[in-house]
């Protein structure tokens, strides 16, 4: 059994796909949950549906430095201390998933600030109360289209876009984590980034065939595969882990 016996866990984007996946298997695992997102209404599900679990809910905006602080004084308010954090946070723009071509200057400096700038100061929030508290377990988000450029022929033939800004923070998302990883080194803090290939979310099937015939054996994941090898970063099986980008794609970057 993956230990993360009695610990905080804080979830980062509670309510997306990958983030309500792994909620879910953390009800079991006998921890407290500090769960963030902006969504209330499906925090508010979660926490009715699992009433007898230790669970606390932050619905502000944690692209603000002041909501990120004032986060981590909940969370500490809540349950004296912060353990782990899992951060699955992805706000976007009116512009998201737009053509190189046509690409709007404002909305890019929203995203890059909202999701890169944002990853960057709630890393030196949360760092912080590691710091203080002697522990910490940091672990991000990327893709492997922060490892490669997309495929792009598998978008022919259907309104889908892989955007250049996803690629630019999703690559400097796994660069956050080799830096501080070893910036923080010593200081009994782990930070890994966990990069997962495609998720299935009723793609056009010219997509899913084209991307499944480049897999091994499953093709597009679910945000269960996901979550399991997140549980595993969470736990003490993986103590010696640190700084490290796990790449989980059914072998599609093979």
């Amino acid at each position: 059994m993956r230990v993360i016996n009695k610990k905080t866990v804080a979830v980062i984007g509670a309510a997306g796909r990958i983030g309500s996946s792994l909620v879910k298997k953390l009800i079991s695992k006998n921890c407290n949950l500090l769960l963030a997102d902006i969504n209330k209404d499906k925090l508010n599900r979660i926490k009715k549906q699992f009433h007898n679990i230790n669970i606390k809910i932050y619905t502000k905006n944690l692209c603000k430095t002041k909501n990120i602080e004032e986060f981590i004084k909940f969370g500490i308010k809540n349950f004296n201390k912060i353990d782990c954090v899992v951060h699955c946070f992805y706000p976007k723009s009116k512009q998201w998933g737009k053509k190189f071509e046509d690409i709007n200057e404002k909305y890019l400096k929203e995203d890059l600030n909202n999701q890169l700038g944002g990853l960057i100061i709630f890393c030196q929030k949360i760092i912080k109360h590691f710091i203080k508290h002697r522990y910490g377990n940091l672990i991000l988000i990327s893709s492997i289209y922060g490892t490669r450029s997309p495929e792009f022929n598998n978008y022919l033939g259907t309104k889908m876009v892989s955007p250049i800004e996803y690629t630019a923070i999703k690559s400097a998302t796994i660069a956050i984590t080799t830096y501080l990883a070893k910036y923080f080194k010593k200081k009994n803090i782990r930070i890994n980034c966990v990069s997962p290939g495609g998720i299935y979310d009723k793609q056009p099937k010219k997509f899913v065939s084209k991307y499944n015939n480049s897999c091994s054996s499953k093709g597009l994941l679910d945000p269960s595969d996901i979550s399991e090898l997140i549980i595993f970063l969470l736990s003490s099986e993986s103590q010696y882990i640190n700084g490290q980008n796990l790449i989980i794609d059914d072998g599609y970057t093979l």
